[in-house]
């Protein structure tokens, strides 16, 4: 399940993503008009700030604005960063791979293999998604939970 971390990350950056990307945007104004608790939001853009998506500017007219264009950040980026693998167990991952320690024979593991096809069609959407997709006219919200669906469905 996507975590509140991960929903807050990706709508601050969706509202970035529609505001003047020369400019420093701050946290207040991002929180408001993302929905999202001001203080957890600061902890959120340092993260995502240590991971290249975003950076920051200090001062009275500091704030935050994306480090690449809304095109070139995936849905599968900010997840990572925000939540980690997105394999459902470590052995399945291949950026966090981490052996299971009550798995005698990886190659034969039933699991795993299933697992392993699970991350595979995660990632082919989540890492060929970009915040500029989810404001594109092709995708509109589901419903209020903010969720995107193709309207070409």
């Amino acid at each position: 399940m996507l975590s509140q971390q991960s929903r807050y990350a990706l709508k601050a950056l969706i509202h970035l993503a529609t505001q003047n990307p020369d400019k420093p945007h701050p946290t207040a104004e991002i929180a408001a008009a993302a929905n999202v608790p001001r203080k957890f939001l600061e902890a959120i853009l340092l993260d995502l700030k240590i991971a290249g998506i975003v950076h920051s500017t200090r001062g009275k007219a500091g704030g935050y604005a994306l480090a690449r264009t809304a095109k070139e950040i995936t849905f599968g980026d900010v997840i990572r960063v925000t939540d980690g693998p997105l394999a459902l167990i470590h052995c399945a991952s291949k950026k966090f791979y981490r052996r299971c320690l009550d798995c005698p024979d990886e190659q034969a593991c039933n699991l795993r293999s299933i697992m392993i096809e699970a991350r595979e069609q995660l990632s082919a959407v989540l890492d060929n998604r970009t915040i500029a997709d989810a404001l594109s006219a092709e995708f509109a919200p589901e419903d209020d939970t903010g969720l995107l669906t193709s309207r070409a469905s």
